[in-house]
């Protein structure tokens, strides 16, 4: 049942009875994501995911279409982790120079890829499970919103020329992407993330009004 059907289900159940499948929900995905990011996507079972969460396999097919959706769910989860992580580092600098919070998200973007959870399942699972365009759509749509938010700062401080905030937000998202693989896929995550810090700066350098 996909993770919409399963909410339906659920609002009509009375209060303990949700909780509980609630409860059973976020022990999957909790036993998903250590699983997923100890030894990857490929090498982990759903029999191994069920008994790492105390559920039953019908269990699990209650609430994800299968493994697959369980991945989903997994980086989803990653993902507003990072945003939240990232939206507190940003917060702290982002009313005195929204410059200087790009700079911020940009290096805890890189930072966040040399983690072997971030690493192992958001850069390099997800996308070749789900696919490019499904990987890029659930990034985006918890990215989205913060770079654009950091950029229409930016132009109000007088800090960027003033210019149509979407696209810039698309591609400075774009090169965030490809910044955070690149350091995920590196023999030496380290030096490349010194290396890809360094090229994004110039980047974001090249902005200013």
């Amino acid at each position: 049942m996909s993770r919409q059907r399963a909410n339906r289900a659920d609002a009509g159940l009375p209060r303990t009875q949700a909780a509980r499948s609630e409860g059973t929900r976020a022990a999957l995905v909790r036993a998903a994501r250590r699983l997923f990011g100890a030894r990857g996507y490929a090498a982990v079972g759903t029999e191994e995911i069920v008994r790492e969460a105390g559920v039953t396999r019908g269990a699990l097919y209650h609430h994800f279409g299968g493994k697959e959706d369980l991945l989903s769910a997994v980086f989803e989860q990653l993902e507003a982790d990072l945003l939240e992580r990232i939206t507190e580092r940003v917060t702290a600098v982002g009313a005195e120079d929204p410059m200087a919070a790009l700079s911020v998200g940009a290096e805890s973007m890189l930072e966040a890829a040399t983690e072997p959870e971030v690493h192992r399942i958001v850069l390099l699972d997800a996308p070749s499970v789900l696919g490019w365009e499904r990987w890029r759509e659930i990034g985006w749509r918890y990215g989205m919103g913060l770079t654009e938010s950091a950029l229409e700062a930016a132009i109000e401080a007088g800090q960027i020329a003033r210019q149509p905030v979407r696209p810039l937000a698309h591609v400075l998202l774009g090169a965030l992407d490809e910044a955070a693989l690149y350091v995920a896929r590196a023999p030496d995550p380290a030096a490349a993330r010194a290396e890809m810090g360094a090229a994004l700066e110039r980047v974001l350098g090249g902005l200013r009004a």
